[in-house]
């Protein structure tokens, strides 16, 4: 979408799902979490919030958004609770691609979409790693993210 069609119902609509969702239910499981002792979140970001795309502002917006709440949070909620955050990239789950994410897959090093079970294993991996892991983002991408 051209940044300059964006209404504010799409902005409010995109930053609610994305970024006010995000906080309102780590927030609920914080409570939770320091009532027994601690324990991990993963937030799911995106390869949109590292990195800018033109044609979608709002949801870039709101990812880096999430991104920055998982770091607030792992200060805030340290030394109980960790927080971190996978950002996948292309993650495609129907049969056919469209062009425009044919073209991601193009320039992508691994020369093909992640699935959501690449998704699951990193959040696995966050879940399972020391509790001194926290504030970190990982770039879930098959290596999108370094292209220039």
């Amino acid at each position: 979408m051209n940044i300059l069609d964006v209404t504010e119902d799409d902005w409010d609509s995109i930053h609610s799902i994305n970024l006010k969702s995000v906080f309102f239910c780590s927030q609920a499981a914080a409570r939770l979490m320091m009532t027994s002792g601690g324990g991990k979140i993963v937030n799911i970001s995106s390869l949109g919030g590292l990195r800018p795309w033109t044609r979608h502002a709002p949801y870039c917006a709101s990812k880096a958004g999430v991104i920055m709440l998982t770091k607030v949070l792992a200060k805030a909620l340290a030394p109980e609770i960790s927080v971190n955050s996978v950002a996948p990239g292309v993650i495609h789950f129907e049969d056919e691609m469209p062009p425009p994410i044919q073209q991601l897959v193009s320039v992508t090093p691994m020369r093909r979409p992640g699935t959501g079970d690449e998704i699951a294993e990193a959040v696995i991996g966050f879940l399972t790693a020391s509790s001194f892991l926290t504030g970190q983002v990982l770039a879930v991408d098959g290596g999108l993210s370094l292209r220039a």
